[in-house]
């Protein structure tokens, strides 16, 4: 099914968490095999929290019991040292406190960051291992950038979650209530005067954040649909400047970065005030209390002193800190909670289902002609077939009989593609099927993979339904050439091993001389060690075609489809193939699609499809003679009248 980029379906059309509890349980899930550490991370954390409290707490008691008293020319005694003396021990433990405070944060740190990394290793295995697993047909309605951004964008804000947001908000909801307390033991009255200005910055807070968490979820969606569009963009350049469509390409880039930029504008602008009006309010409030604490101090109402007034101070000071970072946090928590919601999304996506249970093997004959299983290649496959109703497995000879019993199918229910498709291709048969663009001839050999699963009708390999086949023993015994070449990074001995992992290097160089490959592979910098990157853009289209095709002769297939697979290679190379091609196409059941019809005379069957059915079958000679659709494609008469 070809794929369009522009109308394939978003990673989910919620424009912030549907569930962000539910959500946030299953981030915790990921933390369970680190639980121990975490523990003793947050511990530290909770250490770090009550050092800074304490070592604030004690600037009370070393105001009243030390420095008022050296002002007032006063000496204390404390054991056998004097006033200036106990104040320098005591600002020590201070300082010690406010040290093992420090080092506990460290430690805390170095503890969630290690386990952060070692989750989102896990997350994207988890991701890239289900993403393996899909259909086709969800790649074929999602965007190859959407589907980047989650490896991107999205897991870079759940590592910020994990490392920051919820070390952080755990810190500071900790400092919150240990200030809290502390200002209550402090001066029950000047809390209250403090709890009423956080009432009011709380309100504003859960305001303010609401509408900056929305446009943070919308940033994230506009960032994944701009991947999208570049990537597309970038595929098909030569396209856009074949066409000069430079301009429109740049107006329709323009809507996307503007649709991003206004979602960005929004949520950075309502996340920014929010700092600086809790700051102004933290100043408000601070005034406020100064205000009132040195009435209560002067006139020593509730037992208020000078050394409890600047502790208090203190702690009102720093409380609207906290306070504001986890306003500034819930931002980020939303967003990652946003990103984390589409990663799960893909994880929870249906896998390519697959109840098939007969298997391909190896196998060989016994001394009485039947078919055994056995490890070594021989060149000769079984299928290997369990019969749950008797309890017993029976070896079927392969042959590679491919049978199509009225099929149709239709990539959306509203569309049908191919219209009861009734075929054979005999054992080693070679088949080609023709047609118009559209007729549905790639369709047959998505089918025949089973990339898709037909609407009605039978298919049949070696007289088994192939719904009965394991879907990887069914594939590896068909091996394809694709029109559209894909290279991966790394030398070109490592991309013709793609077809058989274990192949030799001798395998691979014979696979590479079927292909007509091993002359310009031998001229190129490294040879067969020459690294290709880029999907091999340092080699023409037709060297690339040629890698593909001696690729699939590593493979060594029963079954053979070759979807134009000569299209990139010129008239003269073609010649030069021909014969390599048909060595590897000897003994096999082969299915090839081609424009160009020279290259399907020597089929055995040829197939002629137009609107999804076949309207003509039988041989080249045989076609010719009945001057239909296959002889005015062959003469050019259907494009001449």
């Amino acid at each position: 099914m070809p794929k369009d980029p522009k109308h394939a379906v978003p990673m989910t059309k919620k424009y912030r968490a549907a569930s962000p509890m539910k959500t946030f349980k299953r981030i915790l899930t990921y933390l369970k095999p680190f639980s121990a550490r975490l523990v003793f991370a947050f511990i530290a954390l909770l250490l770090n929290v009550v050092a800074n409290i304490a070592g604030t707490y004690m600037l009370s008691i070393a105001i009243n019991n030390y420095i008022l008293p050296l002002v007032q020319h006063e000496q204390v005694a404390l054991g056998t040292l004097t006033g200036l003396d106990a104040l320098g021990g005591f600002v020590g433990i201070m300082a010690a406190i406010y040290v093992s405070g420090a080092l506990f944060q460290y430690v805390s740190h170095y503890i969630i960051i290690s386990a952060t990394t070692r989750i989102l290793e896990n997350v994207r295995n988890e991701m890239f291992e289900k993403m393996e697993r899909l259909p086709i047909k969800y790649f074929d309605t999602h965007t190859h950038g959407d589907l980047m951004s989650l490896y991107t964008n999205d897991t870079d804000t759940l590592r910020e979650l994990l490392s920051n947001g919820i070390p952080n908000l755990i810190t500071n909801a900790a400092t919150v209530v240990g200030m809290f307390v502390a200002m209550l033991v402090l001066s029950p009255l000047l809390t209250l005067v403090s709890v009423a200005m956080l009432v009011i910055m709380l309100f504003i807070t859960k305001t303010i954040a609401g509408k900056s968490g929305k446009h943070f979820v919308l940033q994230q969606r506009g960032v994944g649909a701009l991947n999208g569009y570049i990537e597309e963009h970038m595929d098909g350049l030569k396209v856009v400047k074949v066409f000069c469509h430079e301009e429109a390409e740049k107006a329709d880039f323009d809507k996307h970065n503007k649709s991003l930029r206004e979602a960005s504008k929004k949520a950075h602008t309502y996340a920014n005030v929010l700092f600086p009006i809790m700051g102004n309010l933290s100043y408000v409030s601070y005034a406020v209390t100064a205000i009132v604490g040195t009435i209560l101090t002067i006139n020593g109402f509730g037992g208020m002193n000078w050394g409890k007034l600047i502790s208090f101070m203190q702690y009102s000071r720093q409380f609207s800190n906290p306070l504001s970072q986890i306003a500034q946090q819930m931002n980020g928590i939303l967003m990652a909670l946003a990103g984390a919601e589409r990663i799960f999304e893909l994880i929870d996506q249906e896998p390519e289902k697959d109840e098939g249970y007969v298997m391909l093997v190896n196998a060989k004959e016994d001394e009485n002609g039947e078919m055994i299983e056995c490890e070594e290649y021989t060149g000769m496959w079984a299928w290997k077939h369990y019969h749950k109703a008797t309890d017993t497995t029976t070896y079927v000879k392969w042959r590679g009989e491919v049978e199509f019993e009225n099929v149709s199918f239709g990539y959306v229910p509203e569309k049908t593609v191919l219209k009861n498709v009734t075929m054979e291709a005999l054992p080693g048969q070679k088949i080609a099927l023709v047609g118009s663009t559209g007729a549905g001839k790639t369709t047959i050999t998505n089918l025949i993979n089973r990339f898709y699963d037909i609407t009605e009708g039978k298919i049949r390999y070696d007289d088994i339904n192939i719904t009965k086949i394991n879907k990887d023993d069914l594939r590896r015994s068909m091996a394809m050439v694709l029109q559209d070449t894909h290279l991966f990074t790394g030398t070109v001995r490592d991309n013709i091993r793609f077809g058989k992992l274990d192949a030799t290097d001798e395998e691979v160089e014979n696979a590479a001389k079927l292909a007509n490959a091993d002359y310009f592979i031998r001229h190129l910098p490294e040879g067969y060690d020459t690294m290709l990157t880029g999907d091999g853009t340092n080699l023409s289209q037709g060297q690339r075609q040629l890698l593909a095709i001696a690729r699939a002769a590593v493979a060594n297939p029963p079954v053979l489809i070759l979807d134009e697979a000569t299209s990139s290679i010129d008239t003269r190379t073609e010649k030069l193939i021909e014969k390599g091609m048909d060595r590897l196409m000897q003994g096999r059941t082969v299915f090839v699609i081609a424009h160009r019809l020279s290259t399907v005379r020597n089929a055995d069957m040829i197939l002629v499809l137009e609107h999804g059915e076949i309207i003509e079958r039988g041989n080249h000679d045989e076609l010719i003679a009945a001057r239909g659709k296959y002889y005015q494609l062959y003469t050019g008469a259907f494009e001449l009248e």
